[in-house]
């Protein structure tokens, strides 16, 4: 057997690697050596794991769509704790995955303050976002974590996830924010900061939400 250190794997940007049959053990022992300040992101299932390298487009898109949620929950004065691409993983569940973005709203109380997540006892974020480039979202992931609401927004499109029963099922409403046009808003002002750029087209985002507001 022909043994690898992981410092020798270099994933190029908008390309992904496969690894099959990895244990669980492995799979910390993986974590623990990449470390926490790395541009990839990583996604386990039963066994499976995926370690992607995204691209400027890919992390372009997040930076805005995570903004826009900034906003909303500030501009509706709705408390949050945002815990980023943090790694949620559930051993007896064989899975962990790391979302573009992630936010606790209803349980935003009990998660200040902390440095480190266990899902056995903690929630798992009420809001994640995953911006699908040049891979899939971990859907199996994130129904075994029982995560309420997922954002997918793929090709300019932002597609609402909630759980239903263990499963996701496509929602024209967020539970979050259920009295705005969200899907039309964040894939006309993704679309727009694209010409006008990222700080113009907040502010207008802003100015948008009030309007909504009043």
């Amino acid at each position: 057997m022909v043994t690898l250190q992981l410092r020798q794997l270099s994933v190029p940007p908008g390309h992904r690697v496969i690894l099959q049959n990895v244990s669980w053990q492995e799979f910390e022992a993986i974590l623990a050596e990449l470390g926490e300040h790395r541009a990839t992101r990583l996604a386990y299932i039963q066994g499976t794991l995926e370690i992607r390298m995204p691209l400027p487009k890919h992390e372009v898109a997040k930076v805005i769509i995570g903004d826009m949620v900034k906003i909303l929950l500030e501009e509706l004065e709705i408390d949050c704790e945002s815990f980023g691409s943090t790694t949620f993983k559930r051993e007896d569940m064989s899975c962990g995955v790391e979302p573009d973005d992630s936010f606790y709203i209803q349980n935003h109380a009990q998660m200040i303050g902390k440095e480190r997540i266990d899902l056995t006892v903690d929630p798992p974020p009420d809001l994640v976002i995953e911006v699908d480039v040049t891979s899939k979202t971990q859907l199996e992931a994130y129904e075994a974590l029982k995560v309420p609401e997922l954002w997918r927004y793929e090709k300019g499109k932002l597609q609402i996830n909630i759980l239903q029963d263990g499963k996701y099922v496509e929602s024209e409403i967020s539970p979050n924010f259920p009295n705005l046009p969200i899907i039309e808003a964040i894939s006309q002002f993704d679309e727009q900061s694209r010409t006008l750029g990222r700080s113009p087209t907040l502010r207008l985002f802003r100015k948008w939400v009030k309007t909504q507001i009043d």
